[in-house]
């Protein structure tokens, strides 16, 4: 893995020396991941003309890493935990005689950036915007392994949840055992805080599950994701318990159905990210339902829960192959709850099959 760490941040620094930086200081923690292999808390990377250097806050020895960090990296440890990593790394960056720094602004507060121009007067500093952002956005295979493996885990606690009893349990304890069994199938942890909504909340976006005790006849969704190696995935089912679904509950299930399958059947490489939302949309908003629908449809997914790109009505860009996405359209009904089905899915050629569905948990209208 050294290699690969080492061409990403060969392609950044072409990217930074194209922009008129000799180096560049990168501090958002996922993109120091991506870069190094591993991102101990506080930690930064110096790109340099010359060497490549992890800055890190306590000795190298003391230093909590997650992750497989590039043991070909030169790793700088600030003596004590008080230091600021950014401001050291600009310090190094001084010394090494460097004359132009681009900087993640977009990550660093005011104070930080005031103190980076004060370690380092005579160096001037560029903004590196979301570059290593839009790198991460492709995925090579050793990624989107990770996420295969994650959606599996995932899929693995849903599974298990759903052949136990259910009723009178409350969303928090069902939140809280998938977390556990995520762990027990080998996740990092969850991907995501997990969402467990019934009855009423059943289907609302970003649910935080509560105290509400599972009953016959409701409506409930799951949102769930498992991170592994860092690769975070993302997995959502709406069921009915207890006994078989109103006539309402299936025409709301099927019409979610039908829109997330027409998302999932638009992805390819080329495709405009707004086409793939309105696919899905559309779907929703000839129901009279468009008012209820989210900003968004979907979101790219790696080693943060929602990336690059966006697939919304305003969104510009167009897809690529490899790049991991979710669609998850959904719609609830104030007082009477709602329909939530999510999928994570690698974007493929027509000739290599199409889309890759990673989360295959079922998506049939099971009453539990």
């Amino acid at each position: 893995m050294p290699e690969v760490y080492a061409a990403r941040r060969i392609r950044l620094r072409e990217r930074c020396n194209a922009g008129g930086s000799a180096a560049a200081l990168i501090s958002r923690p996922a993109n120091v991941r991506y870069l190094a292999g591993a991102a101990p808390h506080g930690a930064v990377l110096l790109l340099g003309p010359r060497e490549d250097v992890l800055v890190c806050c306590g000795p190298p020895d003391d230093r909590p890493v997650e992750g497989r960090l590039d043991d070909t990296l030169r790793v700088h440890g600030l003596p004590g935990a008080g230091g600021d990593a950014a401001v050291a790394a600009a310090g190094l960056a001084r010394d090494q005689g460097i004359d132009s720094l681009a900087v993640e602004e977009h990550h660093l507060t005011m104070a930080r950036h005031r103190a980076i121009a004060s370690v380092a007067p005579r160096i001037r500093l560029a903004d590196l915007g979301g570059a290593v952002e839009q790198q991460r956005v492709v995925k090579d295979e050793e990624e989107i392994s990770c996420l295969r493996i994650g959606a599996e885990i995932a899929d693995q606690a849903l599974g298990e949840l759903l052949e136990s009893i259910l009723v009178g349990r409350t969303e928090r304890h069902l939140a809280l055992e998938l977390e556990r069994r995520l762990i027990d199938h080998g996740a990092d942890g969850p991907a995501f805080a997990t969402s467990v909504a019934t009855g009423p909340n059943a289907g609302r976006r970003g649910h935080r599950p509560t105290d509400r005790r599972v009953e016959e006849g409701d409506f409930l969704s799951v949102c769930l994701g498992a991170a592994y190696r860092g690769y975070r995935c993302e997995l959502g089912r709406t069921f009915v318990i207890g006994t078989a679904p109103a006539d309402w509950q299936i025409e709301l299930y099927d019409l979610v159905f039908a829109a997330q399958r027409a998302g999932r059947e638009a992805l390819a490489p080329g495709a405009p990210c707004r086409t793939v939302d309105r696919a899905a949309r559309q779907v929703l908003d000839s129901a009279g339902y468009g008012e209820r629908l989210p900003s968004l449809t979907g979101h790219g997914v790696g080693l943060e829960i929602t990336e690059d790109p966006q697939l919304a009505p305003t969104s510009m860009g167009k897809l690529d192959a490899c790049v991991p996405v979710t669609v998850e359209p959904g719609v609830h009904l104030p007082g009477r709850g709602g329909v939530r089905i999510d999928d994570t899915l690698v974007v493929r050629p027509e000739a290599d099959g199409g889309p890759e569905l990673l989360t295959i948990t079922t998506k049939e209208l099971l009453a539990l």
